[in-house]
């Protein structure tokens, strides 16, 4: 099957026309210099032509669920949040024993704390589960925390492997069609995305190629295995890359592996002790989820499987626990996040092959909670700019829904480091447009004849614009295996 892209503009702004054929591009001509009678064709009216941006770092169930959930991400203080579950469960939109979702409060900066009499006082006739904008938490009342077998302190939050794991039984899975993955993946395709790494923490190697099967099949996916499924996984023989379904559309990802915690629940390790708490408190630290030695042998067995490994690190003893696994193992693999990484760390990361896998949003989000929690620190907090310096291979991603899905502003966060008309925050750590760029794109920085057609065709040259403006830069086209996945044209 051949298409005809017209009157389109490169990223360079040469002019051009692209044949499309069978899923590649096949050539690119001047303008009116390739077959006019080919057919269909589609007339790009001078707009540009970029490669199709990937999301390095999802959660995609959670995106589709969350459509579902009472949003909480505007809430200032634990008065306000449950005020406003309040006001949903007076509009008795929910039966009782249903459970109340909602999602994205950020309590790093708050002036009140949750605790289990505030939740408790709600006397909800549902249970009620409000889980923090990192994922990494939850704030339960008594009807929730019976529900899901599961006790908390006095402050009434589940964190971390005891959350993770009660998660699994809220019961959402009635809205998880594949319809509504396909509606979750129109989204990100209107945004130019024709790729996502999902690390949901589920069977996504069966589950993606059934939801292809399906109808969404509007994006290419790398599916994640999480420890609890390595066994599994190596018996099946499959190995990175893989393709796991008859299209092509699904393939083996890595192992995800979570060695420690979040920033924002200051469960994340690091050198040095939360503000506030006991430094002889092993905990005021952070958490370990894995220890190095669960960690090393889960990385000798997924890379005997030819599994490679992506592993989550946020705080700055996490990171070089990592690091040195890595270079003990002499194994390449990808670190997420990232998010603090002491100085002497950052060149480790070129030097073994490892690569930084980040989320630019992030560091609008938590740029406040950062300065609090990370005081003295910040310089090398979010520190893309420095990974890039020493040579560090960076990818972008959303950790959506922790951030939107889109890489717009993924891209503006990483070259201004500033939003909502604030003055950027340790500008020193922005990256070149060119490198971000790249970092969205698993390294295309353009399009070239014999690529893949992972296309976006887009209204403005991305590189000339301002920050602001390329968080809503618009996206007239995406096409996966020349395939339109969005169309505004």
């Amino acid at each position: 099957m051949t298409h005809l892209l017209r009157g389109g503009r490169l990223l360079s702004g040469e002019r051009a026309d692209v044949l499309l054929r069978d899923g590649t591009i096949a050539a690119i001509g001047e303008p009116g210099g390739l077959d006019a009678a080919v057919a269909p064709r589609t007339e790009l009216d001078g707009r540009f032509l970029s490669p199709g941006f990937w999301d390095e770092h999802t959660h995609f169930t959670q995106v589709v669920i969350q459509r579902r959930r009472l949003d909480l991400a505007g809430a200032r203080s634990a008065a306000e949040t449950l005020d406003l579950v309040r006001r949903e469960l007076a509009s008795g939109e929910r039966a009782a024993g249903e459970v109340l979702v909602g999602y994205g409060f950020r309590d790093g900066t708050w002036p009140d704390a949750p605790t289990k009499a505030g939740i408790d006082a709600l006397a909800s006739p549902v249970p009620v589960v409000l889980i923090s904008g990192d994922l990494h938490c939850a704030w339960l009342d008594a009807g929730a925390r019976a529900r899901l077998g599961i006790d908390t302190d006095d402050s009434g939050l589940a964190r971390e492997s005891a959350w993770i794991h009660a998660s699994k039984n809220l019961g959402e899975a009635a809205v998880l069609t594949p319809d509504a993955f396909r509606d979750a993946q129109l989204a990100a395709a209107r945004r130019g995305v024709v790729g996502i790494v999902d690390f949901e923490i589920a069977d996504n190697l069966a589950e993606w190629p059934a939801r292809v099967a399906g109808g969404a099949d509007l994006l290419r996916v790398d599916a994640a295995v999480w420890p609890d499924r390595l066994d599994a996984a190596i018996a099946s023989g499959v190995r990175t890359g893989d393709a796991l379904d008859e299209r092509g559309l699904v393939r083996m990802g890595r192992l995800k592996v979570v060695v420690d915690g979040s920033l924002n629940t200051r469960t994340a390790l690091c050198w040095d002790p939360y503000p506030g708490l006991d430094p002889a408190d092993p905990h005021s630290y952070g958490v370990s989820s894995v220890s190095v030695d669960e960690l090393r042998d889960l990385l000798v067995r997924a890379r005997a499987a030819g599994i490679e490994a992506a592993v989550h690190a946020i705080g700055d003893r996490a990171n070089a626990d990592v690091l040195d696994v890595f270079a003990e193992l002499g194994m390449r693999g990808v670190v997420e996040h990232a998010q603090l990484v002491a100085e002497r760390d950052f060149a480790r990361f070129a030097e073994l092959g490892v690569v930084a896998s980040v989320q630019p949003e992030h560091a609008m989000d938590d740029r406040d909670v950062a300065d609090r929690y990370w005081h003295g620190r910040t310089g090398r907090a979010f520190a893309y700019g420095s990974l890039h310096a020493a040579g560090a291979t960076l990818r972008l991603g959303s950790d959506a829904p922790v951030a939107t899905l889109d890489p717009f502003v993924g891209l503006a966060a990483a070259t201004t480091r500033a939003r909502d008309g604030r003055e950027p925050w340790h500008p020193e750590q922005v990256l070149p447009f060119d490198v971000a760029f790249a970092a969205s794109t698993r390294g295309r920085s353009g399009i070239a004849s014999g690529d893949v057609a992972d296309l976006a065709i887009l209204d403005a040259d991305p590189a000339a614009a301002t920050g602001e403006e390329l968080r809503d830069l618009p996206v007239a086209a995406t096409l996966v295996g020349g395939r339109f996945t969005h169309r505004a044209l």
